[in-house]
């Protein structure tokens, strides 16, 4: 009875079959995890060779072909195996006559998802199928788990982003992604070698943070005893390299910021970063052109491709124009430095902007491109002249001290290339890192230390240059037609993985839940917490309950491009339609850790366009200040997050 139950058990478990089919191979003295196989063809290589082979024709040719079962089908004394390789799709036809009983016995124990080489010769059914005929075959590798039956479109795109390597084999156009994307890599390396560009490596470890504005990953160097920084940017390790001597050099590199993911950023990204000697703003133009359109051709074979629905023509010069003017032109009136500073913070709050009382005229300048051009720039567009406000660290432009010599690249909304003439007075820079210094000792995380080392480079000249750089995730997602930066990424960084479902994950739910009734409450000092005095006037009852406050799931958040503060919530308030609600609480969240949780929102407000987005509603928040040094305060806030247990669109009282 016992030996029944056994029996039963692993039946029910095809894990636990394969298993056992893969201990009687080892028990019979076969290896099922076998050795090297020199294959003569790749299966797209046979689709080529025998297009012209007529339905019903057998060869003599032999082959050797090796992959992946991808579908089995047994009839009788015949089984027809479908074969997977790196390059395509083949079919074996397997007869127990050309393999004898015992051979063939053993093929149609093989299991979906098994490696094996094979020996056969070609010939096409008389319904047109090209076959490999087998004469005989090797497994090469036992699999153990089940392929699934239905992987593509799931509606939980973490399973395939986490399990990329099934992804790569359920969904072919997933590997033709990453395979434009190699394609995209090797086309601009190549181009910019027949620039007369080198390829150079510098260091991932920096000892000084620099080169961007972003918070950094930290780690221990052992050797030294000293912490160290992942790098944010190659730029100031290249251009000690103009300083050397090199006139051209460029990198293809990783870099790491620790911040938060969207769809159009990941802390872990690639860049190529670029700079030469003796040019400006106007060469780093055109290259940043040939660049693209080689890396285009090489993957679309086209200058026209298209990206969620919008084509978009790469080829021709690419506009170019000043940011005053792209703001001018979509806002309908002028923004300059002309105007006083009351009449760009209406013109930006007229566009559903909001401005900040430290902003200057140069920031809100940006700010209005930003809400009324930005995502207008279609196709190809270079955005000059930068306000130094917003590029602290560019060169001033010499007939507008107000303005940089700077320019990004717009396609489709987004920003894809910055570039700079360099800055090359070392006095100028060394003013620069000190202010940022200051900027940091005041608590900016992201601002950059002094680099005296690099002074130092300067202060022995440094011709005059330029330099670029682009991110190689977004071009990538731009000519594959990705809709996030996940799409385009090998091994996305990801949430820790969600207990499985079933016994074993409800007995670790009940024992987490045990240890937290029988744990310690945690203790909070509220000492230094500073509460706003309660509001003396009164509000009549009425007014009140004409509020909507309802409960709402986190179906999505992301944080949101270009703004540092708003994070972007679509939520389910129990209706048909997602919610979009925009919140300025990064400072105190990361966007995936919000994922799932059950908030409160007031859901009967009038819609109010944010940085181009529709916001309707507002999530309920706690705020308090809190004591930091002498009588300085700092705000401190927390989401209102209620129960799980209460279901989407449930009405507060």
């Amino acid at each position: 009875m016992a030996e029944e139950t056994t029996k039963q058990v692993i039946e029910d478990d095809p894990i636990e079959v394969r298993k056992a089919k893969r201990a009687a191979l080892i028990e019979a003295g076969e290896n099922p995890y076998g050795h090297a196989f020199h294959y003569t063809h790749h299966l797209t290589d046979l689709d080529e060779k025998y297009a012209s082979l007529e339905d019903g024709t057998s060869t003599e040719d032999e082959v050797d072909v090796a992959g992946r079962i991808m579908a089995k089908r047994v009839q009788g004394k015949i089984a027809f195996f479908e074969l997977r390789d790196a390059t395509g799709d083949i079919q074996l036809f397997c007869r127990i006559n050309a393999l004898g009983e015992e051979v063939f016995a053993s093929m149609k124990d093989l299991d979906v998802g098994d490696w094996i080489g094979v020996h056969g010769t070609m010939m096409r059914t008389k319904r047109g199928q090209l076959s490999v005929a087998v004469t005989g075959y090797e497994l090469l590798s036992k699999s153990l788990r089940p392929l699934p039956e239905k992987f593509h479109g799931l509606a939980d795109k973490e399973t395939r982003y986490r399990q990329r390597y099934v992804d790569l084999v359920m969904n072919p156009e997933v590997k033709s992604t990453f395979e434009k994307r190699f394609k995209i890599v090797a086309a601009i390396r190549r181009y910019m070698e027949q620039q007369g560009f080198y390829e150079v490596e510098t260091p991932f470890l920096h000892p000084i943070l620099g080169g961007a504005n972003a918070k950094p990953f930290v780690t221990h160097f052992n050797a030294l005893d000293r912490d160290y920084f992942l790098r944010i940017a190659t730029e100031l390790p290249l251009k000690r390299l103009l300083v050397g001597g090199f006139e051209k050099v460029f990198e293809i590199g990783r870099q790491f910021r620790n911040e938060g993911m969207d769809p159009y950023h990941n802390p872990e990204f690639t860049t190529m970063e670029a700079y030469q000697a003796f040019s400006d703003l106007d060469g780093m133009m055109e290259l940043t052109q040939g660049f693209i359109q080689a890396a285009a051709m090489e993957a679309c074979g086209t200058l026209q491709v298209t990206y969620q629905g919008t084509e978009i023509d790469l080829s021709g010069e690419w506009r170019r124009a000043t940011m005053m003017e792209l703001a001018s032109e979509h806002a309908g009136e002028e923004v300059s430095f002309d105007r006083t500073r009351e009449e760009l913070v209406a013109i930006l709050e007229k566009n559903g902007g909001h401005a900040e009382d430290a902003w200057g005229k140069g920031k809100l300048i940006s700010e209005i491109f930003e809400a009324v051009a930005e995502e207008k720039l279609v196709q190809p567009t270079f955005v000059c002249d930068h306000p130094l406000e917003i590029s602290p660290l560019a060169k001033k432009k010499a007939d507008n001290p107000e303005l940089t010599e700077r320019f990004e690249l717009f396609i489709c909304g987004h920003e894809y290339a910055n570039a700079f003439n360099e800055l090359n007075d070392p006095v100028d820079q060394a003013e620069r890192f000190r202010a940022q210094v200051e900027a940091k000792d005041m608590g900016d995380d992201e601002a950059m230390g002094y680099d005296a080392d690099y002074i130092r480079a300067l202060e022995y000249g440094m011709p005059p240059a330029g330099g670029v750089g682009v991110g190689i995730d977004r071009l990538t997602m731009l000519l594959t037609d990705s809709a996030t930066i996940r799409d385009v990424l090998l091994f996305p960084h990801m949430k820790d993985e969600a207990p499985s479902s079933g016994k074993a994950a409800a007995a670790r739910a009940a024992k987490a839940e045990a240890a937290e009734a029988a744990s310690e409450p945690e203790s909070i000092d509220f000492s230094k917490v500073v509460i706003e005095p309660l509001f003396e006037e009164q509000v009549d009852f009425d007014t009140f309950s004409k509020s909507d406050f309802r409960a709402v799931k986190v179906k999505e958040c992301v944080a949101v491009p270009k703004s540092k503060k708003l994070l972007q919530f679509t939520l389910d308030d129990g209706t048909d339609a997602d919610r979009i609600i925009l919140s300025g609480i990064h400072a105190y969240y990361e966007p995936e850790e919000l994922v799932g949780k059950t908030l409160v929102a007031i859901v009967n407000l009038p819609p109010r366009k944010m940085m181009g987005v529709e916001s309707c509603g507002m999530l309920l928040s706690a705020v308090h200040e809190e004591k930091v040094e002498g009588d300085a305060t700092e705000e401190r806030l927390n989401l209102l997050m209620v129960s799980d247990r209460i279901p989407a669109g449930a009405k507060l009282y």
